[in-house]
């Protein structure tokens, strides 16, 4: 039985086999087939590519990314100061507190009427009632008199009620609520300290703006810092920009590069901002906690929360990409073939 000989694989004019002719055409037919899986695959490679260049320049790299984590940082640790502000004054609920203090002729039985009539009053959250005896129970103990008031031969202290407004009620709201009581029969002194609190609210308001200000004008300055640092990556790469200009890339194509620098860099400061928060938090923890317990509170620092970290890396990541934009949409128009000719 005769064997069959191999047939020589014929060489096409281009120096190319049919069968590698083949697959190349079969490999152009599935690109136009798929035009948006090609395009997904080009973002990928510049997306993975221009990571790859941040790397190997590891230095220059750190430094841009650490000058724009500190720009981040500074709003995200002020918004954390306010946080912790705003903790604090919300732990302050006994701060709001109105004391109804009655008078020395009105019974027991009349102050725990007296503070379930109050219960049910608009913007009040609790009452609870004080009686005399209580209270000079509890000033014996407290204030170090115990055989002055020993001495005494009848009780001077009123039956008292605490009424605790509503949380978030306003000031004025809470002034009102106190008016409204100590116009009600047998109802002596009605005692509010909310002043300084909401001097202390308005502070905090004063700041939340003042932060909101800083990060808009910080937020500038990482945009400029973005487009600084990708304009000079532009001018180093100019002859490599002019010979894919000769060869027929767009402005489109070749930007697109930097834009995921400006990505990359952007995302590697909002880390860095993170890190320096929660440093800091982490350092200022213990001695925040001991002052706290010198004045008996259970404070505890806290840092940024998982929305707001997440808020300061995207943040990074969309501001250095709008820098990048910047940056190479104005200096790659300026970029012709054989201008310099």
């Amino acid at each position: 039985m005769a064997r069959r000989k191999n047939r020589p694989i014929r060489k096409t004019r281009t120096g190319e086999s049919k069968p590698a002719r083949r697959n190349k055409a079969s490999s152009q037919s599935e690109k136009r087939n798929n035009p948006l899986g090609s395009y997904l695959l080009r973002h990928l490679q510049n997306f993975l590519g221009t990571l790859g260049r941040i790397c190997r320049h590891p230095v220059s790299s750190l430094m841009t990314m650490s000058v724009i984590g500190i720009a981040l940082a500074l709003p995200a640790a002020l918004y954390v100061v306010v946080e912790n502000g705003r903790a604090i004054v919300g732990g302050w609920d006994s701060v709001a507190d109105l004391s109804v203090y009655l008078d020395r002729q009105v019974s027991a039985e009349a102050a725990d009427e007296l503070a379930r009539a109050l219960r049910d009053e608009d913007g009040v959250a609790a009452t609870k009632v004080i009686y005399a005896d209580e209270a000079l129970e509890q000033f014996r103990e407290l204030s170090g008199f115990g055989g002055a008031v020993d001495g005494l031969t009848e009780n001077p202290l009123p039956h008292l009620v605490v009424v605790r407004p509503r949380p978030n009620l306003a000031p004025q709201a809470i002034e009102a609520l106190g008016t409204a009581i100590s116009g009600r029969p047998g109802v002596d002194v009605v005692q509010m300290d909310t002043e300084w609190v909401s001097r202390f609210q308005g502070l905090l308001d004063i700041v939340r703006r003042g932060v909101a200000l800083a990060a808009l004008v910080l937020a500038v300055g990482v945009i400029l810092i973005v487009g600084n640092t990708i304009r000079l990556d532009i001018e180093n790469r100019r002859d490599e920009i002019e010979v894919s200009k000769l060869i027929g890339a767009s402005d489109v194509f070749i930007r697109r590069p930097f834009l995921y620098s400006g990505f990359w860099y952007g995302l590697g400061g909002g880390a860095i901002a993170l890190l320096i928060v929660f440093g800091g938090m982490w350092l200022l923890r213990g001695p925040v906690q001991r002052v706290a317990g010198l004045y008996g509170s259970d404070f505890t620092l806290s840092g940024l929360h998982f929305p707001a970290a997440l808020a300061v890396l995207a943040g990074g990541a969309v501001l250095g990409w709008l820098g990048s934009w910047f940056a190479s949409t104005r200096h790659l128009r300026q970029i012709e073939p054989g201008q310099d000719l």
